[in-house]
């Protein structure tokens, strides 16, 4: 739960960040973030589906 909670901490950071930016980005800017992003959400997600895994494993089935 504190990798979620750190996560939407740094990404909230980087909104704020590029918020305050004007808006004469380049596209491979933007593309280069939305890639950033999609890689932390699949890290997320990873980290969900191993610990509900685990979580799983562990639950006897007598």
């Amino acid at each position: 739960m504190l990798q979620i909670q750190a996560l939407f901490v740094v990404l909230r950071s980087l909104v704020a960040v590029l918020n305050q930016r004007d808006e004469t980005g380049s596209v491979v800017e933007k593309v280069i973030l939305t890639a950033i992003f999609a890689a932390l959400a699949i890290a997320v997600g990873a980290i969900i589906v191993s610990k509900v895994t685990s979580t799983a494993n562990s639950i006897p089935m007598n």
